[in-house]
């Protein structure tokens, strides 16, 4: 029987202490808004920007969105890119997970913006 050289075994040794540590992690979860003409009330948190939040409640064409004390119910308005939901006073509008409040009139300043959705807030 041959013996390795202990170079070789040294070599080797660290090989053997390698584990898998159990299956990779994935990425969370997508949280996807219904679709605008969904019957069913589904209720969406986002996180936006300044650790503000946005909760939106997506229903039959339309949106509650509801950010610090205020709640507007907002209709749903056809775009040829993204969503957007908008009454006189704001427009809650965005692009695949990303989610901007506005006001609807002057400048369009914006309340809330870089919004993402963290959780869901009614069952699915």
């Amino acid at each position: 029987m041959r013996h390795l050289p202990i170079a070789a075994i040294a070599l080797l040794a660290p090989l053997g202490a390698c584990t898998q540590n159990g299956p990779a992690t994935t990425a969370p979860a997508l949280i996807a808004r219904p679709a605008p003409d969904d019957l069913v009330p589904r209720g969406i948190a986002y996180a936006c920007e300044n650790q503000k939040e946005v909760t939106v409640v997506y229903a039959k064409n339309r949106a509650t969105v509801t950010f610090g004390n205020k709640t507007w119910r907002t209709e749903y308005q056809a775009t040829a890119d993204g969503f957007r939901y908008s009454d006189a006073s704001v427009q809650w509008t965005g692009h695949d997970d990303l989610a901007a409040l506005r006001e609807n009139f002057g400048a369009n300043r914006p309340l809330a913006f870089n919004c993402r959705p963290i959780r869901r807030t009614t069952s699915t």
